[in-house]
């Protein structure tokens, strides 16, 4: 029996530890889930029979190293600058790893030692990233079959709520972290390359530079640009290509309200509010409004809005007006503060579904001749459990599992999903589990 060792069970990794368990009995797994919370790992195993629902320190290598040992394939699921000293353990211990994360240097830099030590360590296999590298990929490789000259590639995706969902007039719910929902595009400015020219949007411009887009049946998104477009000329090959960009998606009318939050400084993580804890959603909102005596702060704001006066029921809704209750956060910064507020007005309800959705646009040439390409996704969750951000995330991690374990991926050292014969099967076996993309051309 192979054993299969999962670190984290939280939200993302729900499908993931389903899969594992469906298939264990007919491939002969055992799969083994830690994580800090006993009873949620218990609750994910759920009483299967080839299942085993572990607690302890992941981070400690002393607890961790001989539950890698044990196994034949690791999945860490922990935050991404966690995946760097799990993979040195499984280099040391040649157990293959399969992380959903972006590829660090450092994590870029083992290569050669786990080429050496036999093993496999395959990042990027998630949904973004993972799923878009892999459908674009087939279109990419598709395109160059036909000796196509790529002139322009577009790619955008958005973890959003469900329609039958969609109750609040921000059209949005959390559908994953939180606090990198909050902190979306800072650090820097985002970069892209536009008919050869580079373009660089910085955090104050980000979420009024918006691009428009319409998916058959599931209407208009809005889309702003990810920090970083420019690296994925060498991932996807296309080093000399005129334009590329990179995308999050959203519903008309969240970014323009989104970066009202930003201008007043409400999404600034770097530096503590005095005596936070004393605040109540009222009085954080007004430290950021202009002192004027004899005028609410309700009005204030309505006057901070100007002509973006329809933007006040979002905020109306959000309860950023409330007299309590108070925080009771210490040193906590403003990002923190609004993360506060969200989180109880975004979180998905038990009945909720969420909803991915993802875009790719490519323009080519053949034979003098151009061409366009569009390609869409559009998923939508089970539940609050299984939403469809653990199933596209968890699901070709899990298929990417299986092929390690029955011997038909065969790579060594470190990878990412871009090859035909890792994107086909996960792709075509996506397809039947209903995350199926629908391509036009024109």
């Amino acid at each position: 029996m192979k054993t299969i060792l999962v670190i984290g069970a939280g939200l993302s990794s729900s499908s993931l530890i389903r899969y594992l368990l469906q298939n264990s009995i007919s491939n002969n797994w055992q799969v083994r889930v830690v994580d800090q919370d006993i009873e949620l790992a218990k609750r994910k195993v759920n009483g299967h029979p080839n299942g085993v629902a572990l607690s302890f320190n992941a981070l400690d290598p002393i607890e961790r190293k001989p539950e890698i040992e044990k196994a034949a394939l690791v999945i860490s699921m922990l935050p991404a600058r966690f995946h760097i000293e799990v993979a040195l353990d499984c280099i040391e211990l040649k157990t293959n790893l399969i992380t959903p994360s972006y590829i660090s240097p450092e994590m870029k830099a083992l290569d050669s030692a786990a080429k050496e030590a036999g093993i496999i360590i395959m990042n990027e296999i998630g949904v973004d990233p993972g799923i878009d590298h892999m459908s674009a990929m087939r279109v990419l490789d598709e395109i160059k079959v036909k000796k196509g000259v790529l002139h322009s590639f577009k790619s955008f995706c958005g973890g959003l709520i469900a329609p039958e969902s969609d109750n609040n007039p921000w059209n949005y719910k959390f559908t994953w972290n939180p606090r990198n929902v909050v902190l979306a595009g800072q650090g820097a400015a985002a970069c892209f390359q536009e008919e050869n020219e580079y373009k660089y949007i910085p955090y104050n411009k980000l979420f009024n530079r918006l691009d428009k887009i319409s998916i058959p049946g599931f209407g208009d998104f809005e889309g702003y640009a990810n920090r970083d477009s420019l690296s994925y000329r060498s991932i996807y090959s296309l080093d000399t290509i005129p334009t590329i960009y990179r995308g999050t998606l959203r519903r008309p009318g969240y970014c323009k309200a989104w970066n009202i939050l930003v201008e007043l400084g409400l999404t600034d993580d770097n530096y503590k509010m005095d005596k936070s804890e004393d605040l109540t959603p009222r009085s954080f909102l007004n430290a950021f409004l202009p002192f004027k005596t004899g005028i609410s702060i309700e009005d204030k704001f309505k006057k901070y809005l100007g002509e973006n006066i329809e933007l006040y029921p979002k905020f109306e809704w959000l309860g950023v007006f409330n007299h309590s209750p108070k925080f009771g956060i210490k040193n906590a910064s403003p990002a923190q503060l609004l993360e506060n507020i969200l989180v109880k007005k975004w979180t998905l309800d038990p009945a909720d579904k969420d909803m991915l959705v993802m875009y790719h646009e490519f323009v080519f040439e053949i034979n003098g001749i151009k061409k366009r390409i569009t390609s869409h996704m559009v998923n939508i969750g089970e539940d609050h459990v299984y939403t469809s951000m653990s199933n596209t995330v968890g699901l070709p991690a899990a298929i990417c599992a299986k092929m390690i374990l029955n011997g038909t991926l065969l790579a060594k050292g470190v990878q990412l999903p871009i090859k035909p014969e890792v994107y086909n099967p996960i792709l075509n076996e996506l397809e039947d589990l209903g995350i199926c993309f629908i391509e036009e051309e024109v």
